[in-house]
């Protein structure tokens, strides 16, 4: 991988999860679509595979960073397939239940306590039932999960690519 796409990649990524975020709180603020837990689940996977992906392209050009860049980009493979496994999830078994109170989605956003540190943000406001929304005909957790799999396929490739820094000591 070379060393401008190396540093492109992450900034991308950052930049499509904040989209993803901006646009899910735009459809929340703007247009009332109220989310449930599942949906703030997938925002803060969104938020930290940004922040990862950040920190790898802050980290590009430093001496023998490769090794640190490569797991930041295989956590955010990681992280992209648990948003994926929260859409599915989401779309097939949360909403169809009344209610998504104390689902695993629901225990971690109240363990973590982001719903009362940034309400706007991370407080579930609807059930799952009550939160399913659409955009050009497609549930919005389809568009999450589709995101999350090219972030996935993105960051995988960028940790199996990426080569050593030849400023290393073994180079």
């Amino acid at each position: 991988m070379n060393a401008r796409a190396a540093t492109l990649e992450p900034l991308l990524t950052a930049g499509l999860c904040g989209a993803a975020v901006a646009a899910a709180l735009v459809s929340q603020h703007r247009f009332d679509m109220q989310p449930c837990p599942w949906c703030v689940l997938q925002r803060l996977v969104f938020v930290v595979i940004a922040a990862l992906a950040f920190t790898e392209a802050c980290l590009h050009g430093l001496h023998k960073a490769a090794g640190i860049q490569r797991g930041l980009a295989a956590l955010r493979t990681v992280l992209a397939l648990s948003g994926i496994s929260a859409a599915a999830w989401q779309h097939f078994v949360a909403a169809a239940q009344a209610s998504c109170n104390l689902t695993w989605a629901d225990r971690l956003l109240a363990f973590t306590q982001l719903d009362a540190w940034a309400p706007d943000i991370f407080q579930p406001r609807a059930s799952c039932l009550e939160a399913k929304a659409w955009l050009l005909g497609v549930p919005y957790e389809f568009w999450s999960g589709g995101l999350f799999l090219f972030l996935a396929l993105m960051a995988a490739r960028s940790a199996l690519q990426r080569q050593p820094s030849q400023a290393s000591a073994w180079a």
